[in-house]
């Protein structure tokens, strides 16, 4: 005899949101790779410059927790309980959601190809998607 359930449990949202998480990091970091492709990217890079913005230590710290964010809290969804979870996705969310679409539309802005565009229209659509998944878990609670 074959039973038919069908299960939906409070933590489907967080393993969603926690898949955006990451989701979202590699199409970002797929984006900075093709970047490299892109005609002197390397040769920017090298001159310590990226598209007219000056890079340092002060830059590699900054990129370096914009990584490592999106990492923690794909593990913090899967773990923090109730409100604070809600609220942590819903915040950062916005936030990266904001700042993506700023490197979106500093691409458009210096031309750049097709498929980086692509990639950095995921990276703002994940956590756009992080934060209705969050805001819609208020309802199931």
């Amino acid at each position: 005899m074959i039973v038919k359930r069908e299960v939906k449990t409070l933590e489907d949202w967080k393993i969603k949101i926690a898949v955006l998480w990451l989701f979202g990091e590699v199409a970002w970091l797929t984006a900075v790779l093709l970047l490299l492709y892109e005609p002197n990217g390397i040769e920017q890079i090298m001159a310590g410059e990226i598209y007219g913005m000056q890079i340092g230590p002060e830059w590699f710290l900054i990129v370096a927790i914009t990584l490592l964010v999106p990492l923690v809290m794909a593990f913090l969804s899967l773990t923090l309980e109730g409100s604070m979870n809600r609220w942590a996705n819903i915040i950062l969310g916005i936030v990266f959601a904001v700042l993506n679409l700023s490197n979106l539309i500093e691409g458009v802005r210096w031309g750049v190809a097709g498929g980086i565009l692509l990639m950095e229209l995921a990276s703002v659509v994940a956590p756009a998607l992080i934060v209705w998944y969050a805001w819609k878990s208020k309802q199931k609670a």
